[in-house]
């Protein structure tokens, strides 16, 4: 596979790329280039950060989990990229020093890179833009005060890259969704890479090795989020980041909850379809996305088909799609604001759900005309209450309703025990999620972010 990419300003054209290399091994094995540091080499400690530029901007991306297709006709800037021609510190760089935001060093790299990419995005959120960034010596204080101090500086000409242009590299990195309905029918054996953020995993840990590989960044088609008076259409290669934005408005909770689950990293290669399709359990879209009534689309050649999504997960490890067959959107009703997503997990951000609970309940007149309420990390597939929403929908809307409905929970799922949570956790943790919607449905502070002495 033949690739061409900006590597710190310079055209990089390589051919017989390993589909599977990932750009932290590249580097520093067959460039020399060590800045790049690789700490838990899954995308969790942002040791690894580098910016890459595409046609949607500058963004931060771990190279552990990222493939060396997944850089064809992108710009690439590490650390040592991050300094001018001539050896003038990024703002960036210089703030660190300045305000001794380092002791050990090896997280420092990442840290400024991810400083690097947020500047030249002028965002100024900086405790979630570093989110993802893990420092064990140093404490985040004078690395936030060092962000902090580069807000009003320029971004310096040297890291204002452009993607290259470039040529179709391989069969295997279809342009469009009809190019990749025509390859992966003839491929149907092949692994599908979105954002690498699961699949590139099984690489770094499991060491599998995957054959034939279709790269999905160049279906550009399959990146677009269509919002209508009646629906909302999100393409399958949507990232979470823009995924996020785009709920902001639409369903804050929801919105929330994506920008806790993951690292900006991370949200920038993840996917919504990549989310959905890898039939996960305790994946955090399935839940909102059922909670609000959406529809999967799935597409093998010229043939498409629809269903509720919640109808694709059949069991542990098994969902409804044929070989060959890949999700090409998925699609809900416009609707007004009832949605209500709880995330449960040991850390507050970044981490792996033990429970996730979405609820959306429609209320008319004082009385339950709909209910969706569904669950993640509550059994071998993400599912919707079928019992707790038959026992409030048609009731007043009262919390003698939403108490009598309680013991529903126990007829609807049997979760599991295992390092995250006990069954009995779990069971009690989703009710108390319903009576937390009830709750903050009449004005009651519930948030743990807003709670105080």
């Amino acid at each position: 596979m033949k690739i061409k990419f900006l590597l710190n300003g310079e055209t990089v054209e390589l051919a017989d790329v390993s589909p599977t290399e990932t750009l932290l091994d590249w580097l520093r094995e067959d460039r020399g280039l060590t800045g790049t540091k690789e700490g838990c080499n899954e995308g969790d400690c942002g040791a690894c950060t580098v910016m890459v530029t595409d046609e949607g901007g500058a963004k931060a991306l771990n190279a552990c989990i990222l493939f060396m297709p997944q850089l064809h006709g992108k710009a690439v800037r590490t650390v040592e990229g991050a300094s001018g021609p001539d050896g003038q510190m990024h703002p960036a760089q210089q703030a660190v020093v300045e305000h001794h935001g380092s002791q050990c060093g090896f997280c420092t790299p990442g840290f400024v890179m991810s400083m690097v990419a947020s500047h030249a995005n002028g965002a100024t959120d900086h405790d979630t833009q570093l989110a993802g960034n893990l420092c064990r010596c140093t404490g985040y204080a004078p690395i936030v005060r060092a962000a902090q101090a580069v807000e009003s500086q320029p971004v310096p000409v040297w890291v204002r890259d452009k993607p290259v242009a470039v040529e179709p590299a391989s069969p295997m990195m279809p342009r469009s969704s009809d190019e990749l309905a025509e390859v992966y029918a003839a491929h149907p054996e092949a692994t599908l890479v979105a954002g690498a953020t699961d699949v590139g995993l099984w690489v770094t840990k499991q060491l599998r090795d995957l054959d034939p590989v279709i790269f999905l960044g160049g279906c550009d088609d399959l990146k677009e989020i269509s919002i209508t008076e009646d629906e909302v259409r999100i393409g399958a290669m949507v990232d979470m980041n823009r995924m996020g934005a785009a709920m902001a408005d639409l369903h804050p909770s929801y919105a929330e909850m994506i920008r806790r689950y993951a690292s900006v990293q991370v949200r920038h290669a993840a996917t919504v379809g990549g989310n959905v399709a890898n039939g996960s359990p305790i994946g955090d879209n399935p839940p909102a996305l059922i909670a609000l009534g959406a529809r999967l689309h799935l597409r093998k050649g010229d043939a498409r088909r629809s269903m509720p999504l919640e109808a694709f997960f059949v069991d542990y490890g098994k969902q409804d799609r044929a070989p060959g067959e890949f999700v090409e959107a998925v699609s809900f009703p416009r609707q007004a604001d009832r949605l209500k997503c709880y995330k449960l997990s040991k850390r507050f951000d970044q981490d792996i759900s033990a429970v996730c609970g979405c609820f959306n309940i429609t209320v008319a007149d004082g009385v339950v005309a709909q209910a969706r309420i569904a669950f993640g990390g509550m059994a071998g597939i993400p599912k919707r209450a079928a019992a707790v929403e038959a026992a409030l929908v048609g009731k007043a809307w009262t919390h003698e309703t939403v108490q009598a409905a309680l013991p529903a929970f126990d007829r609807d799922f049997t979760p599991l025990t295992d390092m995250r949570a006990s069954a009995e956790y779990r069971l009690e943790t989703a009710r108390a999620m319903l009576e937390r919607y009830f709750a903050e449905d009449q004005g009651e502070v519930a948030n743990v972010l807003e709670v105080s002495a």
